[in-house]
């Protein structure tokens, strides 16, 4: 995700943006009648006052002509509260792995395979080779000594030192023994030289045949694409966190898309890659980042706004965040590359991953409105002034303020302070079937008594409006863990629809500005 400043919205109603900040021109989105706005940008966030913010402000003004907006999360990841573009009436994206793999295949003089991960775009092969193990691999006259080899290296406390001593030493080819994270895979597999990089385990095995060998001996080959590979999707290391430390009243990041090694167009007189010294020029190159993620909810929103063109930006956000999906390619829970390949909270994926087919016809839909949004500054304790610079309404109606916003997801923070409990109310309008009806279910929030009132909605007529109350009581004197989290589902009797809000318990508390 590109950390510059933006070319902002100008509204139809004035004759000047609403914020200039480069002198280049201006993005005049509104103007030009855009149905949807991929953002791939931020301004830090360290509890800004979201009027301070030029983003949302404008994103305001868009929200407002009925244009969706997604922006991407950030890069800032894993910490918590390191998410940008959180303001309620954005959708926001996190980054995830994707089921495809790039690497090749070190094959050993005993017919034994073992797979490598690499990005080295060279040659499909290099030709049988000495194997010779020279632990970190530290000494680069040492590795000179047997040039025309394939060394391998144990891991050091410097990867990337070792990886340059390599490179140095003009060696035929490397294979190196890391446990590196998909997060920093990346950085490190895009070498410019011949190399290979295994895991512990692997390389064990590999270090096992080169010391009881007479003659050990590999070859490796390169560019293998595997599809398929399991687990994922998983949120990766660099995905931005929530809470969104200027509004943490809304439970941010929304979802997750694609984000790492996308193929991704590129400029053609910029080089995507190295082989020894000569660069290589392409139309497409491989990147990662949140704003990889973000264009792909785009286009899965421009589907939905062409199916239902009469939907607002919320109702949109809705259909994409309920359909999501929380479960990989395992049918497990998705898990969080830069934490241990654990279980992802929403603070890490929102709702989940998209699932565009499914977001067309999604059941039910949470709608918000331009005045929902304010009453939910106003209940932030902004001034009708502060209120008026984000949203250009003048003289701001705060009469029933809440910080309780209709929105597909749930967050409540509990410390020593709080009562324990929290209340919840939503609005459903129904968008599927004329006759429906729906049942609720929970699922996961150990050591949190939930209760859903009322447990079925019955629906007599499309677009109809029915609401409920979620209540979260904690079961003993404090959360079992920092972020307790499960899911609301509303189940279609008849089978047809399931729509899942993620709910999450912190006591992960930071006051707003």
């Amino acid at each position: 995700m590109g950390h510059i400043l933006p070319q902002l919205l100008q509204e139809t109603s004035r004759a000047e943006p609403l914020i200039s900040v480069m002198p280049v021109g201006r993005l005049e989105a509104i103007r030009d009648g855009v149905d949807v706005l991929s953002l791939s940008l931020a301004l830090a966030n360290d509890a800004m006052f979201l009027g301070d913010d030029p983003i949302a402000v404008a994103t305001f003004a868009a929200m407002k002509k009925g244009i969706f907006v997604v922006a991407s999360a950030g890069n800032d990841g894993p910490d918590y509260y390191s998410l940008v573009n959180g303001a309620p009436w954005l959708t926001t994206v996190g980054a995830s792995t994707v089921d495809r793999e790039f690497g090749g295949v070190l094959i050993l003089g005993d017919g034994k395979q073992i797979g490598f991960m690499t990005l080295y775009p060279g040659n499909y092969s290099l030709r049988e080779r000495p194997l010779v193990f020279l632990n970190e691999c530290g000494s680069v006259e040492a590795m000179k000594n047997v040039k025309n080899s394939v060394i391998v290296c144990k891991e050091s406390p410097s990867l990337s030192d070792q990886i340059e001593n390599v490179k140095s030493s003009g060696v035929s080819g490397a294979i190196f023994i890391a446990d590196i994270s998909l997060s920093d895979s990346e950085y490190y597999i895009r070498t410019s030289f011949e190399a290979g990089f295994i895991g512990t385990k692997d390389g064990e095995r590999v270090i096992d045949y080169i010391q009881k060998s007479e003659n050990p001996r590999g070859v490796l080959q390169f560019r293998q694409t595997n599809i398929g590979t399991k687990s994922a999707p998983k949120v990766d290391r660099y995905s931005s966190r929530g809470p969104f430390t200027s509004c943490h009243y809304v439970l941010k990041p929304d979802l997750i898309a694609p984000g790492t090694l996308i193929l991704a167009s590129w400029s053609p007189i910029n080089s995507v890659a190295q082989v020894v010294t000569n660069p290589l020029f392409s139309k497409f190159n491989l990147l990662s980042g949140t704003s990889m993620a973000a264009p792909h909810v785009a286009g899965a929103a421009a589907l939905i706004k062409a199916v239902h063109p009469d939907w607002s930006p919320a109702a949109i956000r809705s259909a994409l965040m309920t359909t999501s999906s929380s479960l990989d390619n395992t049918q497990s829970p998705i898990k969080d590359a830069g934490n241990n390949v654990v279980e992802a909270s929403p603070l890490d994926i929102g709702s989940g991953h998209i699932n565009p087919s499914k977001s067309l016809d999604p059941g039910l839909i949470y709608d918000v409105t331009a005045e929902d949004y304010i009453k939910l500054l106003c209940a932030m304790n902004y001034s009708k002034k502060q209120i008026e610079i984000i949203t250009k309404y003048v003289n701001p109606n705060c009469v029933n303020k809440s910080l309780d916003l209709n929105y597909p997801s749930f967050v409540a923070y509990f410390d020593s302070d709080s009562e324990g409990k929290t209340e919840f109310r939503r609005i459903l309008s129904n968008v599927g079937d004329e006759m429906s009806s729906y049942s609720a279910k929970v699922t996961g929030m150990s050591g949190i008594e939930v209760k859903v009132e009322p447990e079925k909605l019955v629906f007599k007529k499309k677009n109809e409006k029915l609401s409920y109350k979620l209540s979260l009581k904690m079961e003993g004197p404090k959360l079992e863990e920092v972020v307790v989290h499960g899911s609301l589902w509303w189940v279609h009797d008849e089978g047809k629809y399931n729509v899942r809000s993620p709910i999450v318990a912190t006591n992960l508390i930071r006051e707003s500005p």
